[in-house]
């Protein structure tokens, strides 16, 4: 018998935990390293979305586990007006990678850093209106929630006054169309903001936007994208916030995705990565902005602003990134997991799309429909390949959000190495064939 069937265990977990979004997986985990965890049987699971997407160096990785172990003993939380030197280290090694971003403010998570970076561009701005894409997700938490499109907006009460969404360009359905059938993302752009210029009261404070939507169904911003989107921005005065808590810190194969393009934002948001795995998320703006805010009086303090033991446990992961050059890394083994992936396309028709960049990569499970091709989300058969996928080892998490059709996302840790993306392909292939025929 399975010890991961546990009564006592899963009874408790019924009767007290509050449910806080889809089910739990049916097994119990023990412990983790590497790219695995292990469940209660003591079987490994292959993690291919580095836990939430955060697990950056894999886990149990000895240089985190050695400064976690150094800092407690030092000092893990102080008082939100005192500094410790992890703080300034940490703000200043970051400012370096995004240079123009000088001012750097930490917090715990991605949700909290949003809302800082909104209502800081409030704050300077004067103005109110924040605008986001459709298939956004910034966050559950005020302005950041008010901010997020892909799910959680029914039966809430009022969104913040000034939310605005438009489309997020969808290559693989594109609603405006070049003759070649391709995606007229410019197009698509400029109406969208015709649409929220109708709207708007003169407010406009910000965008906020994700350079790769992932619980939006991982889809990438075509490139010249944000370079226009920022040109929209300049045009209102508004500032343009990206929220890199996914792609930031070298998962895109590039230090920051922002990188590719050339652009810069106003303000960039941090969280997942950074801490890999831990509690930590940061702002990074303009000295100008910070300047200005800092005069209007800006105000965010949290409990765990600054704190020493997730700020040294950041400084870790930079001197990992650096020392073990996993921006290259997430490139090069980013390209053998597309190939890999573009081949078990070509081999299933029910795999409509892959797509994405360096290590954060989309798989999209489509049916055939009412004209003959394959191109409808089969939300159920994505459901099916994720349960067949984790009963022969393999962890992905599907975008189960209405709408969205069943989307993988991606995102193994940047230390996995060959053999272990061999392992997860060969799984994904064996977990298409069980749940087809199981249909």
């Amino acid at each position: 018998m399975s010890r991961n069937t546990d009564p006592k265990f899963w009874d408790a977990a019924k009767k007290h935990l509050i449910r806080y979004g889809g089910t739990f997986e049916p097994a119990i985990i023990e412990r983790a390293k590497g790219s695995f965890v292990y469940d209660a049987d003591d079987r490994p699971i292959l993690d291919f979305t580095s836990g939430q997407m955060s697990a950056l160096l894999g886990h149990g990785h000895p240089k985190i586990v050695e400064t976690v172990q150094s800092q407690v003993e030092k000092v893990a939380h102080l008082f939100s007006g005192m500094l410790s030197r992890p703080v300034v280290t940490l703000a200043e090694r970051l400012a370096e990678l995004a240079p123009g971003l000088d001012r750097v403010l930490l917090v715990s998570t991605g949700a909290e850093s949003n809302e800082a970076a909104i209502r800081m561009a409030k704050l300077v701005t004067g103005k109110h209106e924040i605008v986001a894409f459709s298939k956004s997700w910034h966050g559950m938490t005020g302005v950041a929630a008010s901010a997020t499109y892909s799910a959680g907006r029914k039966g809430y009460g009022p969104a913040a006054v000034g939310s605005f969404a438009i489309p997020a360009p969808n290559a693989f359905r594109p609603r405006f169309k070049h003759a070649d059938g391709s995606l007229d993302w410019q197009t698509e752009l400029d109406d969208a903001f015709n649409l929220v210029d109708s709207q708007s009261t003169g407010n406009l404070a910000a965008f906020i936007a994700e350079p790769i939507l992932s619980s939006g169904g991982m889809l990438p911003l075509p490139k010249g994208y944000l370079a226009a989107l920022k040109q929209k921005c300049v045009e209102r005065g508004m500032l343009l916030i990206l929220d890199e808590a996914q792609t930031g810190v070298g998962r895109t194969g590039d230090m920051f995705a922002f990188e590719r393009d050339g652009v810069t934002p106003d303000i960039m948001t941090l969280s997942k990565t950074i801490g890999a795995g831990l509690p930590l998320a940061a702002v990074m703006t303009t000295a100008e902005i910070e300047d200005a805010a800092h005069e209007k009086g800006f105000l965010f303090y949290t409990t765990h602003v600054s704190d020493p033991l997730p700020a040294a446990v950041g400084v870790t992961v930079l001197d990992v990134v650096r020392d073990e050059k996993l921006v290259d890394r997430a490139r090069l083994s980013g390209q053998k997991l597309f190939n890999g992936l573009s081949k078990l396309k070509d081999r299933f028709d029910c795999i409509g799309d892959v797509r994405g960049r360096g290590l954060m990569l989309g798989v999209e499970i489509v049916k055939r429909g009412a004209d003959g091709q394959f191109r409808e989300p089969d939300h159920d058969l994505g459901a099916a390949i994720a349960a067949e996928a984790f009963k022969n080892g393999l962890s992905m998490n599907i975008v189960k959000l209405p709408g969205m059709g069943g989307v993988f996302r991606i995102a193994p840790p940047l230390t996995i190495s060959d053999e272990e993306l061999d392992l997860g392909l060969s799984i994904i292939a064996k977990s298409i064939e069980g749940a087809l025929s199981g249909r």
